[in-house]
């Protein structure tokens, strides 16, 4: 991860410019960079960007495979996070200039809002063809982002969605030539930047509360690696 900076009332999260998959380092710093932004004063918003081709890539498989008997307490970890996402008490926007995939897909759900590029550069959820099962709080976190129709295409079939596509899927909320993607991303989140406040997260918390609870109840890892 490339570090926080901040552009008026809005972080900036860059995830970096590899593919910046999820591993135990990487959440990490996402934790880290997360405990700075909850404890600025508002008003306040996030926007989590990546500067590469992928946005995020997932898990990063390389890892898992060389540390097989860390797997579950990490994908643990990693549903943690998600659901810190989906509460934080803050607006946040995941500025997708590239590629979301898997785990990385789920990530950019977290956040409050969207936007992609518009011209390359695609969501999805390909578990289906790489033998992953979605847990029972993924599941409900991914039925609550998009129509339910779209979730089943999505989850089902492991379509590669482009921004226009992803848009008009009800995935995303909005798309943007390569180079106002983060400018975009920034405008929409400052503009909601003085609705930052704990009242803010109970809401979060309560609108999702279905998917927050299966993604903290520590549901058991069906990888096999």
């Amino acid at each position: 991860m490339s570090g926080l900076d901040r552009d008026g009332d809005v972080f900036l999260l860059d995830l970096g410019a590899a593919e910046n998959r999820l591993n135990p380092s990487s959440l990490a710093a996402l934790n880290l960079a997360l405990d700075e932004v909850v404890a600025a004063p508002a008003p306040k918003a996030l926007v989590t960007t990546a500067s590469g081709k992928f946005w995020c890539n997932g898990f990063d498989l390389a890892w898992m495979t060389a540390n097989p008997g860390e797997i579950e307490p990490f994908i643990q970890s990693v549903r943690v996070l998600f659901a810190r996402f989906v509460t934080l008490p803050l607006t946040t926007v995941a500025a997708v200039g590239g590629h979301a995939f898997g785990a990385g897909a789920v990530l950019a759900l977290c956040h409050d809002q969207q936007v992609m590029r518009a011209d390359r550069g695609y969501f999805c959820l390909p578990e289906v063809d790489i033998d992953i099962p979605f847990s029972g709080g993924i599941t409900d976190l991914i039925r609550s982002r998009m129509p339910i129709r779209t979730a089943h295409e999505a989850m089902t079939t492991g379509r590669r969605y482009g921004g226009d596509d992803a848009l008009t899927a009800g995935i995303i909320d909005g798309v943007a030539d390569q180079e106002k993607v983060l400018p975009t991303a920034v405008a929409m989140a400052s503009a909601l930047a003085g609705k930052a406040s704990p009242t803010l997260g109970t809401i979060k918390s309560r609108l999702y509360a279905t998917a927050i609870a299966g993604l903290v109840a520590g549901e058991a890892v069906e990888i096999s690696i």
